[in-house]
């Protein structure tokens, strides 16, 4: 019988029937953590849904990282937005902190 490990739900990737992301396990991988090592950070995983959560990025890998890519631009524009919009909201705030980089950098 096939175990389903991973699932698409609310525009992401999951291990099935948990919150634990399918990204947190891709960049744990990534980095070259072990799944011993990655069940350490995420206790609520057992590692047959660790080894079964690689296997699923690795016969994906394209797809996967599509996805990973396009969120990190998403999240980079929003952190772009929210940093123009907190400058217009505290403008003088803004210039303050400027001044002192300025400071630290001489």
């Amino acid at each position: 019988m096939d175990k389903t490990y991973i699932e698409h739900r609310e525009d992401g990737y999951w291990v099935a029937g948990t919150r634990v992301s399918l990204d947190s396990i891709v960049y744990a991988f990534k980095r070259g953590a072990a799944p011993e090592t990655i069940k350490r950070s995420f206790p609520v995983l057992s590692l047959e849904e660790i080894y079964g959560s690689i296997t699923f990025y690795l016969a994906h890998e394209q797809e996967i990282d599509a996805y990973l890519e396009a969120a990190e631009a998403e999240l980079d524009s929003k952190g772009k937005q929210l940093n123009a919009d907190a400058k217009k909201a505290k403008p003088d705030l803004f210039r303050r902190l400027e001044k002192a980089r300025e400071t630290i950098r001489r």
